[in-house]
């Protein structure tokens, strides 16, 4: 039976300082690399194996994965970082502070752009102090701007059928250490959730998602490893 893990990064250090991160490079917090042990040693502790990883470009994911592995004592197993496991774009309002962004916005201006389907932040210009057009992760990829979050499932569903998929298929328990609008995108794939219904899932940091899947990669259960 296909098996597919599902980790959001620990906590980073712009989720402490209420930041919006998106694809910028920002490393866990204490908390989070906590998180991500834990995370590690209750797979271990219910004897949940993955034998393949993948993950983002990001470092909070990466090292959510290491340290995850390590606790488990599967720092060995197969990985692979992809660009299309990153976090939303959050365009312009990439670095800035939540609550000082909803005072000069509005609170349900800000909503909409956190929370809506389809409707992006306002775009990231050139040059600004977070963009990413001369890091060397980046290099050939066209970078996004902004996104919303049809947008992030639009490139992270393509990829998990091209790459996760056949690992499961071939019969591979597979761990993706990932982030919170990337791994809703799956999420909502593999649990058939609305459009609508989408917008109200929060992923927790560092809480290992468990998926049993049938030979085709249906979902027979979803669960909280810590809830079993």
């Amino acid at each position: 039976m296909p098996r597919l893990i599902l980790v959001r990064h620990g906590q980073s250090q712009w989720n402490l300082e209420n930041r919006f991160t998106g694809w910028w490079d920002v490393d866990l917090t204490e908390k989070g690399e906590g998180e991500a042990r834990a995370a590690g040693a209750l797979m271990k502790e219910k004897g949940i194996v993955p034998t393949r990883a993948f993950t983002s470009l990001q470092t909070r994911a990466i090292r959510t994965l290491h340290l995850a592995l390590e606790a488990a004592g599967l720092a060995w197993i197969p990985e692979t970082k992809d660009w299309h496991l990153n976090e939303r774009h959050y365009g312009g309002l990439t670095g800035l502070d939540k609550a000082e962004t909803a005072a000069k916005h509005g609170d349900e201006q800000v909503l909409i752009w956190r929370r809506s389907f389809d409707v992006p932040p306002p775009p990231q210009e050139k040059g600004d102090t977070f963009d990413l057009s001369t890091d060397p992760r980046y290099a050939g990829i066209a970078i996004p701007n902004t996104e919303s979050l049809k947008d992030t499932i639009a490139r992270v569903l393509p990829y998990y059928e091209q790459a996760i998929a056949p690992a499961l298929k071939a019969g591979d328990t597979v761990i993706v250490a990932a982030h919170g609008n990337s791994l809703r995108a799956l999420v909502k794939h593999l649990s058939g959730i609305s459009d609508e219904d989408i917008l109200h899932l929060e992923i927790p940091t560092g809480q290992p998602i468990v998926f049993e899947l049938d030979a085709e990669l249906n979902a027979l259960d979803r669960y909280y490893l810590s809830e079993r």
